[in-house]
């Protein structure tokens, strides 16, 4: 059994994974596999652990014939092509739950940090351009008591729910289906169009698919109220970007925080970043310590499992 990890984990795990299959693994902590690399490494691989920069796609799945499983280290695996996946029966696996609470927390941190415009704050002193107190310096929204309208009802959007009653905030969702387990905590299954029209914060937790693809575009900005502030913890898909850096700029909305983007990562001439309204992270929703240990185990014993023709722990159904 041969098993290829397209990008660099702790020694640790590494071994463990010896003890049941050759291992090949990239060098690279943060630089992606380069495609021709990936391809090439990949030909004679039995399972691949894969990270959400690599396009799982159907030419990749073809260098293959004996490839038995792709186990993605993330929650989404939208850079696998799931359905040809399921016809040349390659297994697939990702890594639900273990990173929905730390997930949540980048969510709310993003929100508060938006609203009182934190990062500016810290640039101005950073800068030395701080010359005094000022009524008004660099006044933000106020979270408190506030409407917060979810779009993504899962284990991620829930967790972040509860942590937004903690400010008092309303509670309203939007998902394909009301939840039983947001009802619980006193949350409003709304329309799309009243979760725009009447959240003053609208953060995206949901999963990309067909149907949410784009779906934050010019139309949904401009159904938002002027003060809105729209959080984005899903995917880059989910966002038109230049209808977003449109809405900023015109002040069809007041300001976004953002986790993920469309083609990351993203150099220094992105338009966001000349924005101060939007606030840009790396992608890191679910970078702690505990949480990323955590995910990669999770790939490790689904590996191991796959290995020894067992069923995995988390395959995707």
């Amino acid at each position: 059994m041969k098993i290829l990890i397209t990008r660099r984990i702790p020694n640790h795990f590494v071994q463990d994974l010896k003890s049941v299959a050759e291992v090949e693994m990239y060098h690279e902590t943060i630089k992606p596999m380069p495609r021709e690399d990936l391809l090439e490494a990949a030909k004679d691989k039995d399972i691949i652990i894969s990270m959400l920069s690599d396009e799982m796609d159907k030419a990749f799945m073809d260098t293959n014939p004996n490839l038995r499983a792709i186990i993605n280290l993330a929650v989404g695996y939208d850079n696998i092509d799931i359905n040809y996946a399921r016809e040349k029966g390659i297994v697939v696996c990702n890594t639900p739950d273990v990173l929905t609470e730390t997930t949540a927390e980048l969510g709310f941190t993003l929100m508060l940090v938006t609203a009182r415009r934190i990062v500016e704050a810290s640039d101005l002193v950073k800068e030395g351009n701080w010359i005094g107190w000022s009524p008004y310096l660099l006044a933000g929204n106020d979270v408190y008591g506030k409407t917060v309208g979810i779009f993504g009802m899962g284990s991620i959007g829930l967790a972040l729910a509860k942590r937004c009653k903690s400010l008092n905030m309303h509670i309203q969702y939007h998902n394909r289906s009301e939840s039983r387990s947001a009802a619980e905590i006193n949350s409003d299954y709304v329309t799309m169009d009243e979760l725009l029209e009447t959240s003053d914060y609208i953060v995206c937790t949901a999963p990309l698919t067909e149907e949410t693809k784009g779906i934050f575009d010019k139309d949904a900005f401009d159904k938002m109220k002027t003060s809105a502030i729209f959080i984005n913890i899903g995917r880059g898909g989910h966002v038109i970007e230049e209808d977003l850096l449109t809405a900023i700029q015109s002040g069809s909305i007041y300001a976004a925080g953002v986790d993920v983007l469309n083609n990351e990562p993203v150099g220094s001439d992105h338009p966001f970043l000349k924005e101060n309204r939007i606030t840009v992270l790396p992608h890191i929703g679910s970078a702690t310590v505990e949480t990323r240990d955590a995910m990669i185990d999770l790939c490790i014993q689904n590996a191991k499992l796959i290995a020894q023709d067992k069923t995995p722990v988390s395959e995707v159904k």
